[in-house]
């Protein structure tokens, strides 16, 4: 585990934090080449990023304080102030609706937007978990003896037995050890790394449709589908409190996702091809209209 990377006089560089910038940039890049691709301003890629990106925190911060409302009441500061709290689901919830705003400024569909923004989300994902993966943030997964589990003894959040654990016999979260030493024996699923991996896939099959005709919006539904069963499969074996029978609550959100994405390519399958890459219908001079 890596937490910190290096410090500049009193900024210290965290692997987590650095991988959460680098995942903004990659999505940049691929939303950059659709946008070239597409006949549209380079620039509307960056437009998106930076409102999703912030919209994305805020989002992410809100939900982690609805899921977890009474710790926040008990401690306000820490709302402010942690570097903890951030949760994905409610960061694209947020970055969504940022990407929303930024489309009908720019007067683009944004149908067209999210097919361009499916891709980016899946390879941001991919990298973000990376710095989850360094940083030992607590996104591992359960006690396993399969030959590539491991420890995080120099996880940012502690290895500890209040975070390291396992599930009872009422898929209830104990503890899978009962001091810190005893808890260095202890090997988990490295279940960022699952995610990391799946996240790659689920890029690669978006990016390798995005030249196909088709309904606008299918894309994003693709995305939909594909990402939400990643994360539902992977919570099999992450640590995460379990509210319904054996499923977390991320799965029961994951499964959501995956409903909606089918149901939307159901129902735009019969529908006529749209023009190919309808994004070339705005003319570059249509964007820099809605800029100026």
């Amino acid at each position: 585990m890596i937490p910190v990377l290096f410090h500049l006089g009193p900024l210290t560089v965290y692997s987590y934090g650095l991988m959460m910038a680098l995942g903004f940039l990659a999505a940049d890049y691929v939303i950059r080449l659709e946008c070239i691709r597409r006949g549209l301003d380079p620039e509307y890629s960056s437009s998106i990023v930076i409102a999703a990106a912030v919209a994305g925190l805020i989002g992410s911060r809100v939900y982690a304080i609805l899921d977890d409302l009474p710790t926040y009441l008990a401690d306000p500061k820490s709302m402010i102030f942690s570097g903890s709290g951030f949760v994905f689901y409610g960061g694209m919830i947020g970055g969504l609706l940022g990407a929303y705003l930024v489309s009908r400024w720019y007067r683009i569909s944004f149908a067209v937007t999210a097919d361009m923004c499916g891709p980016a989300l899946a390879i941001g994902q991919a990298i973000g978990r990376i710095g989850c993966q360094l940083s030992g943030d607590g996104d591992w997964g359960l006690p396993s003896t399969v030959p590539w589990a491991m420890s995080y003894p120099k996880a940012i959040v502690g290895w500890t037995p209040d975070t390291v654990l396992k599930l009872g016999d009422h898929y209830q979260l104990v503890p899978a050890c009962s001091s810190v030493a005893d808890c260095l024996n202890v090997r988990v699923h490295p279940a960022p790394v699952y995610e990391t991996i799946l996240y790659v896939g689920v890029f690669i099959i978006l990016w390798s449709m995005r030249k196909t005709s088709h309904p606008a919006g299918r894309i994003f539904y693709w995305y939909l589908l594909l990402g939400g069963a990643a994360r539902f499969v992977v919570e099999f074996w992450r640590v995460n409190p379990r509210v319904f029978y054996m499923f977390s609550e991320a799965q029961l959100i994951a499964f959501a996702m995956m409903v909606i994405g089918g149901v939307a390519l159901i129902l735009t399958r019969e529908k006529n091809p749209a023009v190919k890459d309808q994004g070339e219908k705005v003319s570059r001079e249509a964007v820099g209209a809605a800029r100026a």
